[in-house]
């Protein structure tokens, strides 16, 4: 049994723990801004292909005590990294930190990359080279006020990068983010969805991998194939598998929409290269007029909000009238608005019945429910907000 941290988007560590034990990962144990686990090597190949909400799979190759650099290095020396990958693999190191007594996290990691290459050019006379870009083995440390602990990361690019997006802009909404809200919405397949304000279609893209039970990481490489461990054909057996199992893309009772017909040019191609177009209804219509698509449903979105619209006077006017058309338009809905505008629940007018603290990145944002009651002009009553 190896040991394993899976980070993610902080306020997703519980939803991401239920996930991973879904993957039949053993010792579970959450933590601020990730999730603990233990299982084999074919753990990792199976949590990097499915998971939704993890943003790497981090294998754990060390720890120890330490009180300054030296330590470090000693630590990281002694560790046998010629067994785990070859000397003309590239690396890049990266160290973060918790209270830890260290004045400078460069130096420190400057020494672990020293210690690497040093156990490296020991055992073979070679020493690696660093690429900060595009390394084919990233190593990650994280230092306590005592300890030190090692991870050679499985994943290479972060989770979130699906390898799907066609369009270059990057998506205001991380990728495990959008599937994260969702799992906090107890959105299930089957029942009605919209993203009224759907950007490049980040929400509906994941709505659509969801109900057609696509793995997330179909479509990309991973860092485990640069190290020792990997087995081709066990790697192989898995992928097929997941590709057996996903289900042809047809109609999901997904719905996405815009009026920004920029936004929707990249939401159209992001779908086409995803090739998940037949699975979403993509429409050109304002948030405040269009109407539902059903008598009930759920709505999961990311309204405008400061760092996206320039014009405040604009964006302070827009939330009150959004309310205003979810009350109106959308009775015997569900809506779950991802804000990181304090402004938000002050001015739309309805009382959020949950409040959930999420990340998308270094955003602080809030996960607002607002149930919208059937025959009736207001939102449902808060109940149980936290």
């Amino acid at each position: 049994m190896e040991r394993y941290f899976a980070p993610c988007p902080r306020g997703l560590e519980a939803a991401l723990a239920d996930e991973l034990t879904d993957l039949g990962a053993a010792d579970i144990a959450g933590t601020d801004g990730g999730v603990a686990f233990s299982g084999p090597f074919e753990l990792a190949y199976h949590a990097n292909l499915e998971s939704r909400l993890a943003s790497r799979i981090l294998w754990q190759v060390g720890r120890g005590d330490y009180r300054d650099e030296n330590d470090i290095y000693a630590l990281a020396q002694a560790l046998d990294w010629p067994r785990w990958f070859r000397a003309d693999r590239t690396l890049r190191v990266d160290v973060g930190a918790t209270r830890s007594p260290l004045r400078s996290l460069e130096f420190a990691t400057l020494r672990i990359k020293d210690a690497v290459c040093d156990r490296h050019r020991d055992a073979a006379g070679i020493r690696p080279s660093v690429n900060k870009e595009r390394p084919d083995v990233r190593i990650h440390a994280h230092l306590s006020a005592s300890e030190a602990t090692f991870y050679i990361d499985t994943s290479g690019d972060p989770l979130f990068k699906r390898g799907l997006r066609r369009e270059s802009v990057e998506a205001p909404l991380r990728e495990n983010v959008a599937a994260g809200l969702l799992r906090l919405a107890g959105w299930q397949p089957g029942t009605p969805l919209l993203d009224p304000m759907c950007g490049g279609g980040t929400i509906a893209i994941e709505a659509a991998l969801i109900a057609l039970d696509i793995a997330p990481g179909l479509k990309r490489t991973f860092g485990f194939q640069k190290l020792a461990w990997y087995d081709g054909p066990t790697w192989q057996r898995i992928k097929q598998a997941a590709q057996r199992r996903a289900r042809t893309p047809v109609a999901s009772g997904i719905y996405a929409s815009d009026d920004d017909p920029l936004a929707l040019g990249h939401c159209t191609a992001n779908l086409d290269a995803a090739g998940l177009a037949p699975a979403i209804v993509v429409e050109r219509a304002d948030a405040l007029e269009r109407t539902a698509p059903g008598s009930a449903g759920i709505i999961v979105s990311n309204p405008p909000y400061g760092v996206r619209l320039a014009d405040e006077g604009a964006l302070a006017a827009f939330y009150p009238l959004l309310g205003d058309a979810l009350k109106r338009r959308f009775p015997g809905w569900t809506a779950y608005l991802l804000s990181a505008d304090s402004r938000l629940p002050k001015l739309i007018g309805l009382k959020a019945s949950r409040r959930t603290v999420l990340y998308n990145g270094a955003l602080e944002c809030r996960l607002l429910e607002y149930r919208m009651v059937a025959g009736s002009a207001r939102g449902a009553p808060a109940a149980g907000a936290h």
